[in-house]
């Protein structure tokens, strides 16, 4: 794949010569949603009955994931980011299970004479498959592309940088404006007066307890959460009534038999909704950019779910290209290239290291 435009102006002085967005890829067209599924479920114990099912999501949105066109946008952005500041460095684009596909992208740099690039995974958080099987695939592309590969380091993660924080806060506010003032919880629950009408609800994708146990996800995402909910002004001393939130986990697969991640996000809503509570804004927090288990897991299955329960919905939006988390890859991308510049990040644990622990995120 040809770069997209690089910057109009070079940097001072730069280890990087370009910049590599990785991430998950998706459909685009009917034709090529079975193809797709096997190249996520390749090397599976995955029943063919299973992915025919899941096929069947993709035909209510004529074969079409949103997460490409996501892509392209936060991409456009992130070059008009790096254009404003002067950082002339182009911008690849690679996935994991669709083209453009992670293998050609690294090939094409190869091409183009990249000796050395900075890789941004869209994902926030650690864990096997959002953090260290990237990791693997950059290491198997490069081995397939050869000697001639270049070097390709990935950014620290950013759950809790502020660029990200911010952005997410902004989301959720956005849709607590579309539910009106409903952050003072109102109380509709006759016999259990002390349950709050209304909860923010962040959804995240389950992964095994078991590689849940050997991995900061869990952690970190409860601590975005915190985060998420105290930028809004959901924590004393900012709202005498601090804004009710709970994380909830979607998308689990796998043999019945294995336990995931929990409480799964249906079975929590139906608890609230027997709790008393009839208001709830879902924010999709383990997502950057928009994608089929945002749009039919979350807008479609969970949607028609609150709707059975009488439960009034509303879904925020990933951070996708919002102006400050494309800030945010700016400032990451520059703490690479100036050991000068700041590292952000909020709370208390602080910005995660740029190389994980060797013993993080083992694979299944």
């Amino acid at each position: 794949m040809s770069p997209l435009p690089p910057s109009h102006l070079r940097p001072p002085s730069s280890s990087y010569d370009a910049i590599l967005l990785v991430s998950f890829g998706g459909p685009e067209r009917r034709e090529d949603v079975l193809p797709f599924l096997e190249n996520v479920v390749r090397g599976k114990d995955v029943p063919r009955q299973r992915l025919l099912q899941v096929a069947e999501r993709y035909e209510i949105f004529d074969g079409v994931s949103p997460i490409n066109a996501q892509n392209r946008a936060l991409l456009a952005a992130v070059i008009g980011e790096l254009n404003r500041t002067g950082l002339r460095l182009p911008v690849y684009w690679g996935n994991r299970h669709w083209h453009p596909m992670l293998t050609d992208t690294v090939q094409a740099m190869a091409g183009d004479g990249v000796r050395r690039a900075l890789a941004l995974v869209t994902a926030p958080f650690g864990s096997y498959p959002s953090c260290r099987q990237y990791l693997e695939d950059l290491a198997t592309a490069r081995q397939q592309v050869g000697a001639n590969a270049p070097r390709i380091d990935k950014v620290r993660l950013f759950y809790n940088h502020p660029g990200f924080i911010e952005a997410a806060a902004d989301r959720v506010a956005a849709a607590l404006d579309e539910k009106g003032d409903i952050t003072h919880c109102r109380r509709d629950a006759p016999n259990i007066s002390d349950v709050p009408f209304f909860r923010l609800v962040f959804s995240a994708h389950s992964i095994p307890i078991a590689m849940a146990e050997r991995s900061p996800y869990e952690r970190q995402l409860r601590e975005t959460c915190r985060l998420v909910v105290e930028r809004i002004g959901g924590q004393p001393p900012a709202s005498p009534r601090p804004i009710p939130w709970e994380l909830g986990y979607q998308s689990r697969s796998g043999p019945p038999s294995q336990p995931w991640l929990g409480p799964d996000i249906r079975d929590r809503l139906r608890q609230l909704r027997e709790e008393g509570v009839r208001e709830v804004v879902i924010v999709p927090i383990g997502s950057v950019v928009e994608h089929m288990e945002v749009v039919y897991d979350l807008d479609i299955e969970v949607g028609q779910l609150c709707a059975e329960l009488g439960i009034n919905m509303v879904r925020a939006a990933v951070v996708g290209s919002h102006p400050r988390f494309v800030e945010m890859i700016r400032e990451l991308i520059l703490e690479r290239i100036d050991p000068a510049a700041p590292r952000l990040a909020s709370g208390p644990d602080g910005p995660w290291p740029d190389q994980c622990p060797g013993e993080c995120c083992p694979g299944p």
